[in-house]
């Protein structure tokens, strides 16, 4: 197996440590980004591996990272997109978005898009970790990204996650001839500290013993996918622009299928970020 250099965001917790601590002891280069100091510091030391912070609610942070990765990573051969979370009550961030909608995508969209240029020399896989809330929750109306006119918690999730899952086959559609790689996957309900910080009836499920009677599933367990696609090589083991579900490519959202959309979300989204280049 190459030894590859992966940035991996949401690090400090969760699938995302599992899966730092998977992918490390298989040799490869991990920098780990987490929003807690505390955590992502202890899991970096523990494997002996870089680590960077950044708030993805603050887009200068996101900025401020980008610009760190690129000094320090000529090369990146995997970028994972796992950092995320449901939430309560609608709040917005410093710059202006609901919290769901920016921590989920914007934040992550701005970031793959920062560091495309060495996502395309390295010809990278980008693995946006996405949900099974996308089906169940995810209904985007590009003029309603906030959720302004019909906000809960889980309708901003899933919206969120169905975002992840365009983005991933607009990433395919746009750079696929310049060697990028995309992915949108869902790990399994996980028990973690998910949820933790949210009104939703998920709550409920992740965080008291329901879970156990939920079937959730252990974080080294739902990181088996993560590794497996990280690992892997797209057109052989996993086909870029596809969702998967077990390791396998499953049905989601119909929304997730409908490329106008996922064109004119890309666009929205830079628009929303500031983002200048307009690459098709």
């Amino acid at each position: 197996m190459p030894r590859r250099t992966i940035v991996l965001t949401g690090a400090s917790d969760g699938i995302g440590a599992a899966a730092a601590r998977q992918l490390v002891a298989d040799g490869h280069t991990v920098a780990l980004v987490g929003r807690s100091k505390q955590k992502t510091e202890a899991l970096a030391h523990e494997l002996k591996t870089e680590f960077f912070l950044a708030d993805f609610t603050k887009f200068s942070e996101v900025r401020a990272l980008a610009a760190r990765l690129k000094d320090s990573y000529p090369r990146i051969d995997v970028l994972i997109n796992n950092a995320g979370g449901i939430f309560g009550d609608q709040t917005r961030t410093v710059d202006g978005f609901e919290k769901t909608l920016q921590v989920n995508h914007l934040a992550p969209f701005l970031l793959t898009n920062l560091l495309m240029e060495t996502l395309t020399a390295s010809n990278a896989s980008i693995i946006n970790t996405s949900s099974v809330a996308a089906r169940i929750f995810g209904k985007i109306n590009l003029d309603d990204l906030n959720n302004e006119r019909k906000y809960s918690p889980n309708k901003a999730y899933g919206d969120a996650k169905l975002a992840n899952i365009l983005f991933a086959k607009e990433l395919d559609r746009r750079f696929t001839d310049q060697g990028i790689s995309a992915v949108a996957f869902h790990p399994g309900n996980v028990q973690t500290s998910f949820a933790s910080d949210t009104t939703s009836v998920m709550r409920f499920v992740y965080q008291t013993p329901l879970g156990r009677l939920a079937g959730l599933i252990s974080p080294e367990k739902g990181a088996e996918p993560l590794v497996w696609i990280a690992e892997g090589n797209p057109g052989r083991e996993w086909i870029s622009g596809e969702y998967y579900e077990k390791q396998k490519i499953s049905k989601t959202n119909p929304q997730a299928s409908d490329a106008q959309l996922a064109a004119r979300l890309w666009d929205k989204s830079l628009e929303l970020v500031g983002f200048s280049r307009t690459a098709a």
